[in-house]
């Protein structure tokens, strides 16, 4: 079966690169026709992934948004069927956009290929609705076998650089349908990218999510320098906030103890190419939020979703402190600094 990647930043990128070296048919969509010929014309994506080359098999295809300025909806619609024909009828779809991408991706897969199966890379929680993934999906596609089980999460502890440069790597696959998650498996597996299927949908996408947050706080920690000590009780406690949260929302508490919970949370806490825990490294350093994210370069899932994981927290009665501070510091009422102070100050209780 052929995979297609809608979406060419880093991470979508990465993917395409990995699973064309490993022998698969990839077409990799980048949004734009312009963005579509530098790729070509460089046989590489410099903006996100300087210095690494793409495997010559690996093909590109320009899939712009729907245009807006036509006459009418039915012309928009034959202009946007235009550019998507040159893509495969039956693939694996995997969705590389951000997180505020995936439901207008969702909705022009179902419009342009209906009853197709696929995958989404992003990690968080809708801004504005505060929906996971799968239940972004369950609105636009509708529930049920023809709807939203159609479609699942690939996620797990994974530096799109170092998927791309083919170093060893493990995720996970989770969805409704246990079936097409062995297939997706099958169809991505290979031998630098070990994957694993599973049906916790809600506890994969919590515990990619949530660590983004997570990594804001390490970031904060290690820039204020409080030391090795205050980063594992950071994570551990962090590790417990997710799984609540998780739980609460209908997880299993064993996902938060692999690839998609600890396994995300230790890499994007503490790796040096996590863009989150660089936005928590920023503020400590004094920098506003808004010039951290405009020179970043990528997207931070977690400085736009951090507000929703809390929301959702308050709304099922779940304590999550460090979530909390996140958003209090993110939204300048509180200090790096003082949100430490406030959560040493916290009384003492029994850690389960």
């Amino acid at each position: 079966m052929p995979l297609v990647v809608l979406g060419a930043g880093a991470w979508g990128t990465a993917m395409a690169m990995a699973l064309a070296r490993a022998g698969r048919s990839v077409t990799l969509c980048p949004r734009s026709q312009a963005h579509c010929d530098e790729l070509t014309a460089q046989r590489a994506n410099p903006r996100y992934l300087p210095g690494l080359a793409f495997p010559p098999s690996l093909a590109l295809h320009a899939l712009p948004d729907a245009p807006g300025a036509s006459k009418t909806h039915e012309a928009d619609e034959t202009q946007e069927a235009a550019v998507w024909r040159p893509l495969p009828e039956h693939a694996c779809w995997i969705l590389a956009a951000p997180m505020a991408g995936l439901r207008a991706q969702l909705a022009a897969l179902q419009r342009q290929r209906p009853g197709a199966r696929g995958l989404w890379l992003c990690k968080g929680f809708e801004a504005g609705s505060g929906l996971l993934g799968h239940e972004v999906a369950q609105q636009v596609l509708g529930d049920g076998p023809g709807g939203a089980t159609r479609f699942g999460v690939l996620t797990g502890p994974s530096f799109a650089r170092e998927v791309a440069q083919g170093l060893p790597a493990a995720l996970v696959c989770a969805g409704e349908d246990a079936a097409w998650m062995q297939t997706a498996a099958q169809l991505i597996h290979h031998d630098s990218l070990r994957v694993y299927a599973g049906d916790d949908i809600v506890g994969a996408e919590v515990g990619g999510a949530v660590k983004n947050v997570m990594a804001i706080a390490a970031g904060l920690c290690d820039g204020l320098h409080l030391g090795h000590n205050a980063r594992a009780a950071l994570i551990t406690r962090g590790l417990a906030e997710i799984t609540r949260l998780g739980v609460a929302l209908g997880a299993q508490p064993a996902t938060f103890m692999g690839l998609s919970g600890l396994g995300d949370l230790t890499l994007t806490a503490s790796g040096d190419l996590s863009r989150n825990r660089r936005v928590g490294l920023e503020l400590a350093s004094g920098r506003a939020l808004d010039d951290i994210v405009r020179t970043l370069g990528h997207v931070a899932e977690g400085v736009y979703c951090a507000r929703a994981v809390a929301q959702r927290a308050r709304q099922l009665g779940v304590d999550m402190p460090i979530t909390g501070a996140v958003v209090e510091v993110l939204e300048g009422r509180l200090s790096p600094q003082d949100a430490v102070r406030q959560l040493m100050q916290r009384g003492p209780r029994s850690e389960h």
